[in-house]
């Protein structure tokens, strides 16, 4: 196998996770042979998310389960984009809606969680992302929190995202009850915001920089605010008729899953 001419044009290459190099548990087709084909051709590869509801090392795990060799440092999760933006504000506490791995985010960048607290209405952020468990008495505190006057920090506005049974609501929908409660206006971490490209980029290096997803109004809208050329796969969320007619940015390429788009044919 030799890479596609399109990847031999670049250096780095940052791979979307959720729908293009898996859907749920399952690889998409050829997944692992199209990251092994990056490597042996010299590529940098990273992998992004904005799905908060595993922490680095497990999304680590999951893709060597799966057949993808990759280490931590070539992991970004939107939770990691919380804790550094989280980190960079006055230390104070914090609500959190999400998963065990973004409270640790959360502690980690030194706030204190209130969950659970006579203090939760009081808090002086609120952390907004999906997670499997979510209730109504977390959008209940939360929207207390916020008309007291906190800050929202929010992974993303993804409505759904694929699983092998279809599509599942994401952190989005979580965002927008929350900001129809409240009338106001989360701030965004994770993609398309160009913030958690950024931070890809410093890990990888210097080189002409490719990213691949199957969202048009995240992967390739983020990625085009970031200044970087992406690629669509069909293996997610994006029809082919959509991404076809998407312009202003255009994907340089679609193919019909991550093997397509990177092997040579």
């Amino acid at each position: 196998m030799s890479l596609s001419p399109l990847l031999a044009r670049y250096d780095n290459v940052v791979l979307d996770l959720d729908g293009c190099v898996w859907v749920g548990d399952a690889c998409t087709a050829g997944a692992p042979e199209a990251v092994s084909e990056l490597r042996a051709g010299g590529k940098q590869v990273a992998f992004l998310t904005n799905d908060s509801r595993r922490s680095p090392e497990e999304y680590v795990r999951k893709l060597w389960s799966l057949g993808v060799q990759a280490s931590l440092e070539d992991v970004v999760t939107v939770g990691a984009a919380i804790q550094h933006v989280l980190a960079e504000r006055d230390r104070g506490t914090a609500y959190v809606i999400g998963s065990a791995a973004i409270f640790r985010h959360v502690s980690d960048a030194g706030h204190r969680i209130v969950n659970g607290t006579r203090d939760a209405a009081r808090a002086d952020v609120v952390v907004v992302t999906g997670h499997d468990d979510f209730n109504y008495s977390e959008l209940r505190d939360a929207t207390r929190a916020v008309l007291a006057g906190a800050e929202m920090i929010a992974a993303c506005r993804d409505r759904t995202f694929p699983r092998e049974d279809g599509m599942w609501p994401g952190s989005g929908a979580i965002v927008a009850a929350l900001e129809y409660a409240t009338e106001r206006r989360a701030r965004i971490v994770g993609k398309p915001e160009p913030q958690i490209f950024l931070t890809v980029l410093d890990r990888i290096g210097d080189g002409r920089t490719l990213v691949v997803g199957d969202r048009l109004d995240v992967d390739l809208a983020g990625a085009a605010a970031a200044g970087l050329d992406a690629a669509i796969v069909l293996t997610g969320v994006a029809s082919s008729e959509e991404a076809h007619a998407a312009s202003d940015p255009a994907p340089v390429a679609i193919a019909d899953d991550l093997h397509t788009l990177v092997v040579a044919r």
